[in-house]
């Protein structure tokens, strides 16, 4: 060309743009072409930036006063979800997790009765565990769809799986749980009745946890990240719930060590749930918006007015059932808050992505040696 890009040359034809992408062809004036001119990526804007690059070397590694290509934010992957989304039903799978956390606390309660000599707590204890435990697996049956499933879970035991794990944890509570109850107010098999209490208050304790194990255990991830302190928020709030309920069904001359489970279980979720609300950067922000954010600031409500009415009631029988139903919605509030929170996570995947870049980048940092994301 002897002329320059789009001006006539010699010959009187227009010149080509310089489409090469080297260093253009000084024209008559002496001007250069500018690389990468009149290219367009596929999102419309001009293509200079992968001039920059070459003349900066490897990313990241420009010489001082050379323009660098800044990094680009994440904002969505197509609009699509990265991971598949829990496809567990509401009300159906949050209900099961406070039903049978409930069951567990007020199990172990039953079974601590029988052996300081409160039949009444004993009878409380046991009545809401057994109502707690058959209404925790009829919801997990609608969940699943058909009962056989259930039955297909107990097939094998699987030790490395908390759903199976779980599972045989669930049948044999349900079954003792619902026999210490119905021989505790028929007057039948004293000594049965408290042999199967005993049994059903040790599994009390694995009913409270597993199914925080069994969330932190899936890919989602609001419920995948604080895994550590899951069991302890669901350890806490089943034994709020427990505590609350069997108390407010217990005379207050009784009801002491329920009481006191309560307001400890209370201490526990509150104290691990702001962990779970605030300590996980990008991750937490989903139990603070939306729905999950409303469930989980009512929980808190409810749990500390709970808490409240339990301490300072004293001997009134009004305050012990206030304060337990208290406690008892609160702990509800929290297992569909959490619940919510995972869905949310699960579903926009800026929760899934940005995290693992975030980490990619720390491990860079630290020298380690890290298989690039896309």
């Amino acid at each position: 060309m002897s002329g320059a890009a789009g001006t006539p040359g010699a010959g009187g034809a227009p010149a080509a743009p310089d489409t090469g992408g080297g260093p253009g062809t000084p024209g008559a004036g002496g001007a250069a072409g500018i690389p990468g001119a009149g290219w367009r990526r596929a999102d419309g804007a001009p293509a200079q930036g992968r001039e920059r690059r070459r003349r900066g070397g490897r990313r990241g590694g420009a010489r001082d006063g050379d323009p660098v290509v800044e990094e680009a934010a994440f904002t969505s992957y197509y609009g699509r979800p990265v991971i598949k989304p829990p496809v567990w039903k509401q009300p159906d799978v949050p209900l099961y997790l406070f039903l049978g956390g409930a069951a567990g606390t007020s199990a172990a309660i039953g079974a601590l009765a029988d052996a300081t000599g409160r039949p009444a707590l004993a009878r409380a204890g046991h009545s809401v565990a057994a109502a707690g435990a058959l209404t925790s697996v009829g919801y997990l049956i609608h969940d699943l769809g058909r009962p056989e499933r259930f039955l297909n879970m107990l097939r094998v035991l699987k030790v490395t799986s908390p759903l199976s794990v779980g599972s045989y944890v669930l049948a044999p509570f349900s079954a003792l749980t619902t026999a210490t109850a119905l021989a505790g107010q028929l007057g039948w098999f004293p000594r049965l009745r408290r042999v199967s209490g005993a049994v059903a208050g040790v599994l009390g304790g694995p009913m409270t946890t597993y199914t925080a194990v069994l969330l932190a255990n899936t890919a989602v991830p609001s419920w995948h990240t604080p895994y550590r302190e899951l069991p302890y928020v669901f350890a806490g709030s089943a034994m709020a719930a427990g505590g609350g309920l069997t108390a407010a069904l217990t005379p207050v001359g009784e009801a002491g060590p329920a009481r006191r489970i309560a307001v400890a279980g209370a201490a526990i979720e509150l104290g691990t749930m702001h962990r779970v609300e605030q300590g996980h950067g990008l991750v937490s922000e989903p139990y603070r918006i939306g729905r999950a954010g409303v469930l989980l600031r009512a929980a808190r409500a409810c749990t500390a007015a709970g808490v409240g009415l339990t301490l300072l009631g004293g001997r009134s029988r009004a305050a012990a059932v206030v304060g337990g139903s208290l406690l008892a919605a609160g702990s509800a509030l929290t297992r569909f808050g959490v619940f919510d929170a995972g869905l949310t996570s699960a579903k926009d995947p800026k929760y899934t992505v940005a995290p693992q870049r975030e980490r990619a980048r720390t491990r860079d940092a630290a020298g380690e040696v890290t298989t690039p994301l896309s």
